[in-house]
């Protein structure tokens, strides 16, 4: 079942455009078995719709000092949406919250029943849960946890009831994206799996769906839930070799029916944008001919950029956006989503430049003065640098690594 909106009412969304806060109420309807409620619509006559969530109060949920996981990073994107001008062309939705029996239709009833009732204060009395759910320091109990689950699960898979419902071409929940989680723990700062629940939604009223992972970490949470299926297929391009979470070699396919469902691109450090345009152009067009899906999510991770806190590709943010526009050229109903993203000005800087990609837009390079312009300096620039780090992916090895893949595409009858 979708998300039910009759469950949570549509609460008002007060930051969804700058000094309107009067106006933000027109026009918001729900809908029977919807996931959403519509704060503000703006109509695009001839243009892809485009249907954007966000929830205010994304922003408050804090993992502990020191934890490189910022909600934050998602306020600052939409304040910076508001201030290019560009949500004016998006029809703009704050989330119904994702309930627990929505959660289970991935996840464990007990682990699910654990997030919802752990916090600071009583997780001492449950120590043995806390091990058994991987609740410890990459996952850490705090504040609102399940409140943050709800909110950003919410996203996605309202966003996936609407491309169900044809209401929509395209939805980012830039607060989704949390691809670790497995059914029956947490892991890499990810505590609910929104993207496999948003997947099983589409799965309803799409018969084959596409999953593509940009992230610098392998997908593992998505690949593992689907690895036996050949109604969805996961392609993940990351880090492989001695880095977190240890999975996604060149050899995983998939299994049963699901295998050659699974793509892994494994990569090397300091991969800059035309190498992984060497890869990614071909490949997806393979897999786009081969598999023809019905529809796409597309999980963006910011910490495939250059100078990320915890990444070490080479990535500029347009080489990233590239990817994302490349997809848009297959005109499939898309999910866009966020993900992992560790130097938050460049995750915020990245995701903006990638919701004017999909309206069309160059956004000018010059950083309209913003809420958030301390973080921006000395600069104040859209885009950033490459750094000189050696790319230690070969030709050679890019060739080798494309080549098989493209094999294995021929494979599947």
């Amino acid at each position: 079942r979708g998300l039910r909106a009759a469950r949570t009412r549509p609460r008002p969304c007060s930051s969804l455009s700058p000094r309107r806060e009067r106006n933000r109420r027109r026009d918001r309807t729900t809908a029977p078995g919807a996931a959403w409620s519509t704060v503000r619509t703006h109509t695009m006559a001839g243009k892809q719709k485009i249907s954007y969530f966000y929830d205010p109060d994304v922003g408050n949920f804090y993992y502990g000092q020191g934890h490189p996981m910022k909600p934050h990073r998602v306020r600052m994107t939409h304040n910076l949406l508001l201030h290019y001008g560009i949500y004016k062309e998006m029809e703009l939705f704050r989330p119904a919250l994702a309930s627990a029996e929505d959660m289970t239709q991935f996840h464990s009833d007990e682990y699910v029943e654990f997030l919802r009732l752990i916090t600071p204060d009583n997780q001492h009395e449950h120590m043995r849960q806390l091990k058994r759910f991987n609740c410890a320091e990459d996952c850490p109990v705090f504040d609102g946890l399940f409140n943050f689950c709800q909110i950003y699960t919410g996203g996605s898979v309202g966003g996936a009831v609407r491309l169900n419902h044809k209401q929509t071409d395209t939805v980012v929940n830039w607060a989704g994206g949390l691809h670790h989680a497995k059914k029956n723990e947490a892991s890499g700062f990810c505590y609910i799996n929104d993207i496999v629940l948003a997947i099983l939604e589409l799965l309803k009223a799409h018969q084959r769906v596409l999953y593509i992972d940009i992230d610098i970490h392998h997908g593992d949470g998505v690949e593992e839930a689907f690895y036996t299926t050949d109604r969805v297929m996961t392609v993940s391009f990351h880090k492989f070799g001695e880095y977190f979470p240890g999975t996604g070699h060149l050899q995983d396919v998939g299994q049963h029916k699901g295998k050659y469902y699974s793509v892994n691109v494994p990569l090397k450090d300091g991969i800059d944008d035309e190498s992984y345009n060497l890869l990614f152009k071909p490949i997806m067009a393979k897999v786009m001919e081969m598999y023809a899906p019905d529809a796409v999510v597309f999980q963006s991770g910011a910490d495939s950029l250059t100078g990320d806190r915890l990444g070490c590709f080479n990535l500029s943010i347009r080489g990233h956006a590239e990817c994302l526009k490349y997809m848009t050229t297959f005109q499939v109903p898309l999910l866009v989503l966020g993900g992992g993203g560790y130097t938050i000005r460049n995750v915020a800087r990245c995701w903006t430049y990638e919701t004017g990609c999909l309206l069309g837009h160059e956004l000018e390079d010059k950083m309209p003065t913003n809420d958030y312009s301390e973080y921006f300096g000395p600069t104040h620039t859209l885009q950033i640098q490459p750094s000189n780090m050696e790319n230690q992916n070969t030709p050679e090895y890019l060739e080798g690594v494309r080549n098989r893949i493209l094999e294995n595409q021929n494979t599947p009858e």
